[in-house]
């Protein structure tokens, strides 16, 4: 079994998630079933990447950071997450109340606690804010857990 967690940016452009999905999906066909995929279901590539798990036939485990995790995500990505958290075979709920950077940064850190990849949708630049991709990354890093980085030419952020 191989469990991959997801850490991407959010705000991306039509295009940008079109190419991302693409290339999500090609790096998880090379590894061998079955997959577990890791996500805290942010919109952006953490929504693609989870999409991505169970259309491949893998499972999903769900990290939600806070009890109010769902009411910070923009409007517009709710029913997703909803739809989405219905469908993981596991969900692990964190004890902090509000979604803030601190229980993001601690909901990467359990999902890396059994992960054995990082597939992380970055740009390469610096966090904007503490618990960003950037943060996740350096944190596997500090673990020893491999990290594939997808990017694909043309992508871009908000």
């Amino acid at each position: 079994m191989t469990r991959i967690a997801v850490s991407g940016h959010r705000g991306l452009p039509p295009r940008t998630v079109t190419l991302i999905d693409e290339a999500i999906r090609e790096t998880l066909r090379a590894h061998a079933p079955p997959l577990v995929g890791l996500s805290c279901l942010a919109d952006g590539a953490d929504q693609i990447f989870a999409q991505a798990v169970l259309d491949l036939g893998g499972a999903l485990e769900a990290v939600i950071p806070a009890q109010r995790y769902r009411d910070a995500l923009p409007g517009d990505s709710r029913a997703r997450y909803d739809e989405l958290l219905g469908r993981a075979a596991v969900v692990h709920r964190l004890d902090y109340i509000e979604s803030t950077s601190e229980s993001h940064m601690v909901a990467s850190a359990r999902m890396l606690d059994g992960a054995d990849g990082l597939l992380a949708v970055w740009d390469g630049l610096a966090a904007r804010g503490y618990a960003g991709t950037a943060d996740v990354v350096a944190e596997a890093g500090r673990r020893g857990v491999p990290v594939h980085v997808v990017w694909p030419i043309g992508s871009r952020r908000d």
